[in-house]
C-alpha cells in the first residue's frame, strides 16, 4: 500500500511533530510512505531534514504543481492534514482515495466554512479525528457524517529530539522555570498565564515564565508583561530547537488554552515527568487527568490558574505524584505503534 501524506509546511507545529513520529511508523507498518509538502513560507528546513533523517521520500510543490507532485508516486491513498492540503488535494487527487486527519477544533469551522467541510468530507473516504472531543465537535458543530469518524489519538514515545542548537537564555541561577510551549496567538491564552503569573511572583519570587513559541502576539504580551512588572521574570525567546532540554529545566507545564484539538506538548511534558496545569477544555481532559498527571483549571480564569500554580510549586511530593502519573499515563495510553497501527486500520478500511 502506497499513502501519501500532503500538508502545508511553514516551520513545526503540533501536526508537523505529529507527522515527523506518524510517518516513519507507518513505513516501519508495512506501509510505503511518502510526503508532499504545500509551501508555506516561514521555516520549513528543519522538518524536511527530519524527513530525510528518517528516510522518508519527500516532495516540496505549489498548489498549480500538487497534482504532478502527487502522481509521481502513483500513490493508492492520498492522506491530508488541515485546511489547504484538504481542499486542493481533494481538487488535484482525482479518482485516488481520500482520507483526511482534522487537528482541531478552531471555531471558524462552524461558520461558513462548514459546509466547505461538508463537501470535501464527501470526496473523503475516512475523517481521523485525533480525539473523542474533536469527533464530537466534527459531528455536532460543523455537521460531518458520524459513520466516516474515526478516532486515532496522536501518539508520542519520547520527548522531541533537538532540531537545532540553543542560543543560551539568561536564566537566573536556581530560577523555578514555568514552561510554556506554543504558539503566541490567542488560543493558547498566554495572556491569562502571564496575569496568573503575576500573582505566582507574589508566593515564589523566585520564578521565571518562560513560553517558547513565535506568532503575532508576541507584541501584545511582551507589553502586558511590562504592565504587569513582571520585567525579568517573562522571558519570550521565540521557538527552541532543544525542546526536551527545557522539558527537562523547568518544573512544569503551563497551557492555558482557550481550546485545543490534543495539544501534543501535553504529552511531551508528561513524557518528561513533568505537572501540567493546564485548562478543561476542548480533548484536555481526555490527555490529562485532573488529579493524576496534573491539575485542570476553567479556562480564561487566572485566579484558579494561579492557585493550581501556586498549589504545585508549594508541595513538592504533588509535583512529583503528578509528574509520574502523567509518564505513566503518556506511556500506556498513547503509544506511537498504537497510533500507527490504528492508522493502518483506516487505511485499510478506506481501500476495502
Amino acid at each position: 500500500m502506497r499513502v501519501v501524506h500532503v500538508h502545508r509546511i511553514a516551520g513545526i507545529g503540533g501536526s508537523e511533530r505529529h507527522l515527523l513520529t506518524l510517518l516513519p511508523a507507518l513505513a516501519a507498518q508495512g506501509i510505503e510512505t511518502a510526503f508532499v509538502g504545500l509551501d508555506g513560507g516561514g521555516d520549513p528546513a528543519p522538518f524536511y531534514a527530519e524527513l530525510e533523517r528518517n528516510g522518508i521520500p519527500h516532495r516540496v510543490a505549489s498548489v498549480p504543481g500538487l497534482r504532478r507532485a502527487l502522481s509521481g508516486y502513483d500513490p493508492d491513498l492520498v492522506h491530508t492534514h488541515l485546511v489547504h492540503a484538504d481542499v486542493f488535494g481533494a481538487l488535484v487527487a482525482g479518482t485516488t482515495r481520500l482520507v483526511t486527519t482534522k487537528h482541531n477544533d478552531d471555531p471558524f469551522r462552524t461558520g461558513p466554512f462548514r459546509f466547505v467541510e461538508r463537501a470535501l468530507t464527501r470526496r473523503a473516504r475516512a475523517v481521523i479525528c485525533i480525539t473523542e472531543a474533536l469527533a464530537r465537535f466534527q459531528v455536532d458543530r460543523v455537521g460531518l457524517p458520524r459513520e466516516k469518524v474515526i478516532v486515532v489519538r496522536y501518539g508520542l514515545d519520547e520527548p522531541p529530539p533537538a532540531w537545532s542548537t540553543d542560543s543560551p537564555f539568561d536564566i537566573p541561577e536556581g530560577a523555578r522555570v514555568l514552561l510554556g510551549l506554543g504558539r503566541l496567538v490567542p488560543q493558547k491564552g498566554y495572556d491569562v498565564a502571564l496575569r496568573a503569573f503575576a500573582d505566582v511572583r507574589q508566593r515564589h519570587p523566585d520564578t521565571v515564565l518562560l513560553i517558547l513559541g513565535e506568532g503575532p502576539e508576541r507584541g501584545s504580551l511582551e507589553q502586558l508583561g511590562r504592565d504587569l512588572g513582571l520585567d525579568d521574570s517573562l522571558l519570550l525567546p521565540g521557538r527552541a530547537g532543544d525542546v526536551a532540554a527545557w522539558l527537562e529545566r523547568a518544573e512544569l507545564l503551563v497551557h492555558p488554552a482557550r481550546w485545543e484539538g490534543f495539544g501534543l506538548v501535553l504529552l511531551e511534558a508528561m513524557l518528561a515527568g513533568l505537572p501540567v496545569i493546564a485548562t478543561r477544555v476542548s480533548a484536555i481532559p481526555e490527555i490529562v487527568a485532573d488529579g493524576e498527571s496534573g491539575l485542570l483549571v476553567p479556562p480564561d480564569d487566572p485566579g484558579a490558574l494561579a492557585a493550581a500554580l501556586k498549589e504545585v510549586l508549594a508541595d513538592g511530593e504533588l509535583a512529583r505524584r503528578l509528574g509520574e502519573g502523567g509518564r505513566a499515563r503518556a506511556r500506556s495510553e498513547f503509544s506511537v505503534e498504537r497510533m500507527a497501527r490504528a492508522t493502518v486500520d483506516v487505511y485499510r478500511r478506506a481501500l476495502d
